[in-house]
């Protein structure tokens, strides 16, 4: 493929009206766009909304100045979609009716094959639920910079870039992002 070609000159050629050098764009990124929103909205509506963003990336790329690396800028747009998503969603009247023959595959799951205790499954919830509610109840800036750091793997100065704003302050947001999710861990394991 075209592994060889930046995401600057890809860029240039979009701008410049070839549409195939967009499609080498979403090829690269497509995974990761559709991991990221999968975070926010139903894994079944995270193909949408990752097609959403990229039809919103390809309007806007005229605009693109290059002032951040294109996956920032993409990034932003994605989770923006993600969000303009679920507003979009909390306004329809719920449909999910759910049929008698459905609610009997519904709760099934095959993590209990193995031979952990029904103790130590339940704990592992408990702590599993407690983490991602503490991170969910974070304000953004807190809860953006702890999902990219741990969730996406990026780098402190690429979060700094993504998110706009000094590598200090992105280690000060993880930090007491972490220290939430520590205080409540500890409180539950004084239960």
């Amino acid at each position: 493929m075209a592994d060889d070609v930046s995401d600057a000159q890809l860029v240039e050629r979009v701008q410049r009206g070839e549409r195939a050098a967009f499609d080498l764009l979403v090829r690269k990124y497509q995974h990761r766009v559709v991991n990221l929103v999968s975070r926010y909205v139903n894994p079944s509506e995270a193909q949408d909304v990752a097609q959403d963003a990229f039809i919103k990336a390809y309007r806007s790329l005229s605009g693109f100045k290059g002032d951040s690396a294109f996956y920032t800028w993409l990034y932003r747009i994605s989770i923006n979609a993600a969000k303009n998503h679920i507003t979009a969603r909390s306004r329809r009247p719920s449909n999910q009716d759910i049929d008698v023959d459905d609610a009997e595959v519904i709760g099934r799951t095959d993590r209990f094959s193995d031979r952990a205790s029904p103790e130590a499954l339940a704990e592992s919830d408990e702590t599993r639920d407690t983490v991602l509610a503490t991170i969910r109840e974070l304000p953004e800036d807190l809860r953006m910079a702890i999902m990219l750091r741990e969730l996406d793997g990026m780098s402190y100065d690429e979060i700094a870039e993504t998110m706009d704003c000094p590598v200090g302050t992105v280690r000060s947001r993880i930090f007491r992002a972490r220290s939430a999710v520590e205080e409540r861990i500890a409180a539950l394991s004084e239960k």
